[in-house]
């Protein structure tokens, strides 16, 4: 998620504002220390112009 903020040039901050949360949910998400609701993952796609999969879930073979 970080790289997709950055490459939309996006600060944390930024995409808080958009999205309805604050800086540190954000900052948290990236950390995978918080599991966001589906509404906002898909809040959050909408505006880095990503899909939920590229986002948010792990490729299988990433696990292996």
């Amino acid at each position: 998620m970080k790289l997709a903020r950055l490459a939309n040039d996006l600060s944390q901050e930024k995409l808080a504002q958009r999205v309805g949360v604050t800086r540190q949910t954000i900052g948290l998400i990236e950390a995978g220390k918080y599991n966001p609701t589906l509404k906002l993952c898909q809040a959050i796609c909408h505006e880095l112009n990503q899909t939920l999969d590229d986002l948010f879930w792990e490729d299988k073979d990433e696990k292996e």
